[in-house]
């Protein structure tokens, strides 16, 4: 049976450190499985750049709405030659093709007061105390050192999507909303570019909604869903019914900048229809199904 399937990869599964090489090495841990999924099935690839993006605008220092472009084009490459060398090898032909895709915003978004994305490299709390000196906003992340926060806006809507849809109908592989998409928003009939960052996993969601996909697939750098992540009592999560992943929402369960995005997607994407998420590490067999 073909599905409709949107597989969204993790920035920091990718490269925590951003840099090309690591990228490129964890790529080929996973693309034997994107390629099979490929080989019987229609699919989406949305891609994480966190650690890429905020390296980037360190050396750059360019707006974020461009560095967001830059990095789609960027990874986008680097994931499209990974791919092919793969389907080449497993014999799978279709085309692959990479999509700068905006994504449309709230300007008015609570997030733009509210900081939450983290972005760029992983600090020391003493490296965090003194770019908070400078006006930087450094949060701790899920216990994994101190990163900058950015704002995270919701995605309420993909600009490309009528393109996206044509081309998953043709079955051409698409690498879609990079980052999360280019955040944009109305400015009366303009778009104009947001200093933001589009969490890629409520991206990944949009995108599953608009080509109306049955599976959504989340590859991250752990194995599972936890409870009490990184305590002594953690637990390992295999299966969660979607009215349970709502509670343990509900009950803060889950890191900003970390899992809990993950889990607000995959709830976003079965209330809107889809049939079955799954997360899992981009290493690991371990997978925690929610339905």
């Amino acid at each position: 049976m073909t599905l409709k399937i949107v597989i969204a990869l993790g920035g920091n599964a990718l490269a925590p450190k951003g840099d090309t090489k690591n990228t490129q090495r964890a790529l080929r841990s996973v693309v034997p499985l994107l390629v099979k999924l490929i080989s019987k099935n229609r699919v989406v690839i949305v891609h994480g750049s966190g650690p890429q993006a905020g390296m980037l605008q360190q050396v750059t220092h360019q707006p974020l709405d461009v560095i967001d472009a830059e990095i789609q084009g960027q990874l986008g490459y680097i994931i499209e030659q990974e791919l092919l060398s793969e389907m080449q090898r497993q014999r799978v032909r279709k085309e692959v093709v990479t999509l700068v895709t905006r994504v449309v915003v709230d300007r008015h978004d609570a997030a733009f007061r509210h900081p939450t994305k983290p972005v760029g490299m992983f600090y020391t709390k003493a490296q965090a105390v003194k770019l908070q000196k400078k006006s930087m906003i450094v949060k701790e992340d899920a216990g994994r050192g101190y990163r900058r926060v950015v704002a995270s806006p919701v995605p309420k809507k993909i600009i490309e999507g009528p393109v996206i849809v044509d081309l998953v109908q043709k079955n051409v592989v698409v690498i879609a909303a990079g980052g999360g998409g280019i955040p944009v928003s109305y400015h009366g009939n303009k778009l104009q570019g947001e200093a933001a960052v589009i969490d890629k996993d409520l991206a990944a969601s949009l995108v599953a909604r608009t080509i109306k996909a049955e599976l959504l697939l989340i590859i991250t750098s752990v194995p599972f869903v936890y409870l009490n992540f990184h305590q002594k009592n953690q637990k390992a999560l295999r299966k969660i019914h979607l009215k349970d992943a709502k509670k343990y929402l509900r009950q803060v369960h889950f890191a900003e900048g970390s899992m809990a995005p993950k889990m607000r997607a995959a709830v976003d994407f079965l209330q809107h229809g889809g049939k079955k998420v799954v997360i899992r590490g981009i290493a690991s067999a371990g997978t925690t199904i929610i339905r």
